[in-house]
């Protein structure tokens, strides 16, 4: 399955120009969409509400948006009140039908200077061909990496506990009559999870080690509960690896500040990972990454 990461700088290209149709151009006939700094009502945007016209120029998918924050842009037009909310976040969109989704808001250090903004995770269940998995887009904090290792720690937390905890509901629905569960079975919360988004760091940052582990004696050493950097297994690596570019100190600098970070159990399915170097349809390239979420995990596992 093709599945993509894209920070499209709500719309706004390296060239200065918004638009959000370029962006979405890119990312069409992808299965499965993360999207980061989405937006809705805000003047640099028109005030549009952006997930509503991305849904739109994608109309063959199933989508969720979640904002990191939330804040009143209501406006008395001819008297009357209209209601409008402010909002900055992530978004997935996916060929598959999204089963439930939920929206954490992360750890966040107030600062002085510089602007420091809200940073949010939306996780979404979507039931592949292989098994269900929860799909990440995230994008965490730009200003320290103290803050990103919070973030971070708080998500790996959540994501051990998640086979126990389970997801939207669980147990039998004894009072159907309330119609609580749809007639629907207990919705799964799988261990196998994929990560895409803006992270704020580089290859061999401490945060990425938090993510990954140190250096392991095995090489590809994957644990069940952790999680492995897919460029660092993929079959065929890209050369000239990057999803960012920014000058730094009189020096253009090439960086990769995107990844796709995937379950343990996909390490050996992992096909190949990219970048679109060269689109300017934000400050950011898109990630791509191919990855068999076709075959069923039991028959890789043996089971």
């Amino acid at each position: 399955m093709k599945l993509v990461s894209y920070n499209i700088q709500y719309g706004f290209g390296s060239d200065g120009r918004y638009d959000l149709s370029r962006a979405a151009r890119i990312v069409a006939g992808a299965d499965i969409i993360a999207l980061q700094e989405v937006e809705r009502h805000w003047q640099r945007s028109n005030y549009d509400d952006q997930p509503e016209l991305i849904s739109r120029l994608l109309p063959d998918y199933h989508w969720v948006y979640g904002p990191a924050f939330d804040m009143d842009a209501s406006e008395q037009r001819d008297g009357r009140l209209i209601n409008r909310r402010r909002q900055f976040g992530t978004m997935v969109l996916s060929k598959l039908p999204i089963v439930w989704s939920r929206l954490y808001a992360l750890p966040m250090r107030r600062t002085l200077r510089p602007l420091n903004t809200r940073n949010a995770a939306l996780e979404c269940m979507i039931r592949a061909p292989a098994g269900p998995v929860r799909v990440f887009s995230l994008h965490l904090a730009h200003i320290a990496a103290e803050e990103r290792l919070e973030q971070i720690d708080y998500l790996l937390g959540e994501h051990r506990r998640a086979t126990r905890e389970g997801g939207p509901w669980s147990g039998i629905d004894d009072e159907p009559s309330r119609n609580w569960s749809n007639g629907e079975p207990e919705p799964e919360n799988p261990l196998e999870a994929i990560w895409m988004g803006d992270f704020n760091m580089e290859p061999g940052s401490v945060e990425y080690s938090r993510i990954v582990g140190s250096t392991p004696y095995h090489r590809g050493a994957a644990y069940l509960d952790g999680f492995v950097d897919a460029a660092a297994v993929a079959s065929q690596p890209t050369a000239d690896f990057h999803t960012h570019v920014k000058t730094i100190d009189g020096k253009l600098a090439k960086r990769r500040l995107d990844h796709c970070f995937v379950g343990g159990m996909f390490a050996g399915r992992v096909r190949s990972v990219g970048a679109d170097v060269g689109e300017v349809a934000s400050d950011h390239f898109p990630l791509r990454l191919d990855i068999d979420l076709e075959t069923p995990l039991a028959v890789l596992r043996g089971g």
